[in-house]
């Protein structure tokens, strides 16, 4: 039968989970119409293209 190795203090296991909840910056890359930033595999909010084609019309 499995037994516990001892107990773990409430500190050492919320260090240990807190590790899983790292906030990330999203990885953004030049929009190849207009040069502006933006998320990849998206259509670009300041021109509306994506893949170098007119998706949307932006105002």
């Amino acid at each position: 039968m499995a037994v516990p190795k001892g107990k773990v203090s409430k500190s050492k296991r919320d260090k240990r989970k807190a590790q899983s909840w790292t906030i990330k910056t999203p990885g953004l890359v030049a929009c190849s119409k207009c040069g502006e930033l933006m998320m990849p595999h998206r259509v670009c909010k300041a021109c509306g293209s994506y893949n170098k084609k007119t998706v949307i019309k932006v105002d």
